[in-house]
């Protein structure tokens, strides 16, 4: 029985998720938790520092590769990693999200061009992004395949000089068996993200769980985050994918934990195509008074053209920031 008084540890969060599935045990799990575990688990000291970044995913119709295959990009608007740090430049921001869907290849080579371009430019590489599913059979070859990748990712953010990693728990394919039920699969991602973060920290890189996919609270996501175990496992709190009642709440709850931050301009509303302006001057308090140390870039995926929105959103966060 996990108490208050006892930490939580992967074997207590798999044999509770087990008897009784992730989303009953969520809760109880995340007050047991929270009452044993310090508020600060990163024992971050000193006044909260933030730190402008721009994620590459903003300009995602602007790259002519997308995981690998071609894309049609309109004449004129085409970028690459390099074209973006020097935007990033600039636009004044501190560091460049370099998303790995955009990679024409990933050589060793061309990781080390991009942090000597960034250097360069006065810009850090402030983590990288990867869209792996570990919510995969246990022992299948596909997983197998995730963790990989998720691994050759880890070389390549050190060769970079990115020292984070966004990483999702992923979804269910369809053509799963159908006694792979989610409590099932969240067992899987939490031993998964464990074996990645043991290469990882050997490596002196992080990994943060986003809230994104199957992960829409922070009342799923803290306990599968704490569950894994590891110092070089976090959060990747992104302002826009909770879908709660309260996001600012979820999102106020996630600080501690938050090895890297997204600031989205909207929010989910109460119906799944309905979006809402989001409160970037509220988001930007609440890091503050969570003491928050460390990178915010934004993610922009509004439909107005990111060549005219970008710099407005950009320069609204500079002047939160300052």
């Amino acid at each position: 029985m996990i108490t208050a008084a006892s930490p939580l540890d992967r074997r207590a969060f798999l044999k509770l998720s087990a008897a009784a599935g992730l989303a009953t045990a969520t809760a109880p799990l995340l007050r047991a938790a929270s009452a044993g575990a310090p508020d600060n688990p990163f024992k971050r000291s000193g006044k909260p520092k933030l730190k402008l970044s721009l994620a590459a995913y903003s300009f995602r119709e602007s790259f002519p590769i997308m995981r690998g295959k071609a894309t049609k990009v309109a004449p004129g608007k085409a970028t690459d990693m390099f074209k973006f740090i020097d935007y990033c430049a600039a636009q004044g921001c501190a560091g460049a999200e370099l998303t790995t869907y955009f990679f024409p290849d990933e050589t060793d080579a061309t990781m080390i061009r991009l942090r000597r371009h960034a250097y360069l430019r006065g810009v850090e590489v402030s983590g990288t992004a990867i869209g792996n599913n570990f919510s995969l059979p246990k022992g299948s070859p596909k997983l197998a395949e995730e963790i990989a990748t998720t691994k050759k990712w880890i070389d390549r953010a050190l060769l970079m000089g990115a020292q984070h990693i966004r990483v999702f728990a992923g979804n269910i394919p369809k053509d799963a068996p159908k006694d792979f039920t989610r409590a099932a699969a969240d067992k899987v991602v939490i031993d998964a993200l464990a074996e990645c973060c043991d290469y990882a920290g050997k490596k002196g890189i992080f990994l943060g769980l986003e809230n994104h996919d199957s992960i829409g609270s922070a009342a799923t996501l803290i306990p599968m985050v704490k569950a894994v175990n590891s110092p070089w496992c976090g959060i990747n709190l992104d302002s826009g994918n909770f879908r709660t009642p309260d996001p600012y709440k979820d999102f106020a709850e996630c600080v501690p934990y938050a090895l890297n931050v997204q600031f989205k301009v909207e929010l989910h509303g109460a119906k799944p195509s309905e979006k809402k302006s989001a409160d970037l001057k509220r988001f930007t308090q609440i890091l503050r008074d969570g003491g928050y140390q460390g990178w915010v870039a934004l993610e922009y995926e509004a439909k107005e053209d990111p060549a005219v929105a970008v710099p407005r959103y950009l320069a609204e966060m500079k002047a939160l920031f300052a």
